[in-house]
Parts: C-alpha cells; sequence; structure tokens
C-alpha cells in the first residue's frame, strides 16, 4: 500500500522474494519513496537500511549491462528502467528473481546456462576479400540490418519470458529467443558465409518457438526479436526443408559442383 505525506514523498510496501536455492517466500518491507525513483533504488534503500543481506545483481544503472533483470509485479523487467510512477502506487511492488533460470539467492539467479549456449553457435566465417586493395565491399542497407541486433545488452529477459524455457524447461532442446537473434546477425551479416540453419532444426529448437512476440514485448531495447530475427530464420528452415522447388533446386546445384 501506499500512503502520502506531507513533504511530497510516501510510504510505499514492496513484497521481495527472500530465499536460497529455489526456496523461500515473500516478504514485505515499507519503503518511503519519491517520484523519479526506480525500483532498484528502493531495493538499494531496503538493502541499505532493513535487509544488510539482501543479494541483488546490479552494475550501471543506466540500462545497459542487464545486470540488475528480475520480475516485478510478475513481469520481466530491469529494475533499474522500471520507475516508480510505472507502477500502481495504491498496490504492493512484488520483485523476484528470473523463474527461468536456476535461483542462487533472493533477487539473484544463475544464468551462466547462457554463455554456454551461445558457445555452440557457429562463429562469424567471412568471406574472401573482393576488393583489389584486400578489404570487402558491401552495400549500406545490408550493413545496417544487422546494427539492430548489436543492441542487445543480454540481460536475457527474452530468455525468461519465453514459455519454452519458463515454463516447460526444454533448455537442453532449445536455444532461446536471445541466441536466434544471436544467429540472425550473423547468418544475416552480408559477410558471413557459415550455415546456421541445419544447426538451428536440429539442435537449437527453431521450431518449438510459435512466435507468440512475447520476447519482442519485454526487450528493454526495442529489438524486433520475432519479425526481424526469428520469422526470417524460420523462413530459411523453410526453404531448405521444407520447400519442394528449393529442395530441387539443391539437388541440381549439388550436381553441376560435381
Amino acid at each position: 500500500m501506499s500512503t502520502m505525506t506531507d513533504s511530497g514523498t510516501r510510504k510505499q510496501t514492496f513484497s521481495l522474494w527472500r530465499g536460497e536455492r529455489g526456496t523461500g517466500a515473500f516478504k514485505d518491507y515499507e519503503a518511503t519513496v519519491t517520484d523519479g525513483m526506480v525500483v532498484l533504488d528502493v531495493v538499494h534503500q531496503i538493502q541499505a537500511e532493513q535487509a544488510n543481506d539482501l543479494a541483488c545483481r546490479w552494475n550501471c544503472k543506466a540500462g545497459k549491462c542487464g545486470s540488475c533483470s528480475a520480475e516485478i509485479n510478475g513481469k520481466p523487467k530491469l529494475m533499474c528502467m522500471t520507475r516508480l510512477d510505472q507502477l500502481p502506487a495504491n498496490e504492493p511492488v512484488t520483485v523476484e528473481p528470473m523463474r527461468a533460470f536456476p535461483h542462487v539467492k533472493d533477487l539473484v539467479t544463475d544464468v551462466s546456462w547462457n554463455f554456454e549456449v551461445k558457445k555452440k553457435i557457429l562463429k562469424f566465417v567471412p568471406r574472401a576479400p573482393d576488393a583489389p586493395d584486400g578489404t570487402w565491399r558491401i552495400q549500406q542497407a545490408d550493413s545496417d540490418r544487422v546494427q539492430e541486433y548489436r543492441k542487445c545488452i543480454e540481460c536475457f529477459l527474452c530468455q525468461d519470458v519465453c514459455h519454452v524455457l519458463r515454463d516447460h524447461h526444454m533448455h537442453d532442446e532449445f536455444i532461446g529467443p536471445r541466441f536466434l537473434l544471436y544467429a540472425a546477425a550473423l547468418e544475416m551479416h552480408p559477410l558471413d558465409t557459415g550455415d546456421r540453419v541445419p544447426a538451428l532444426k536440429k539442435d537449437f529448437g527453431i521450431g518449438l518457438c510459435n512466435i507468440t512476440k512475447c520476447c519482442t514485448e519485454v526487450c528493454p531495447e526495442h529489438i524486433q526479436i520475432t519479425d526481424n530475427a526469428i520469422i526470417p530464420l524460420k523462413e530459411r528452415v523453410a526453404d531448405e526443408y521444407f520447400d519442394p522447388l528449393g529442395q530441387l533446386v539443391q539437388i541440381f546445384s549439388r550436381r553441376k559442383e560435381k
């Protein structure tokens, strides 16, 4: 609940998840807040004044490091970019750790699985230089296309909201939207010659994504993950494995190579 004081500040209740290794419960704290504060400000205030042992991960407080990911009122968000005036003032604010990854303590989860997944994706494979001076020539439009993917701060909110990982726990079969975005950045790079389409179908589970766009909705960088990365990758997989005409082209292409 929230109660306004004469000084323009107000008291508001925050329910923070406390516990370790998957066990715990919400604990209520009353904090003094003012307009302009973000959730991370309040968490730090509670940590300093009421719960010195509260575990919370953060770094830049500018929405660029992705460290302070959590679930605020049940929705994956960055604590440093969630202003209190965006939340109901007359209701308790709940803050809990991301649900798609192993719980460590309080608001902290172990996201190391994501970095292991990234190692499995074929890295950038550049084509040979095509200019007399040993450099590459590419169209500006082709260069611009992949710039959107570089905005990702690896907060893993898209991974957290994805039902394949969050609800079905298919971490061994699906790499998640963050790494479909990473694969798209490589596949669509004008200088890359690597082929990740077979792995996307057989190893990375792109068929498990049913394009609900929930990952796009929570992205703090407003990357169009579904429309500009996942759907184009799905189209490449469909062209290679499910398009009869495309399969004929591939057969005759292989014959010519022989």
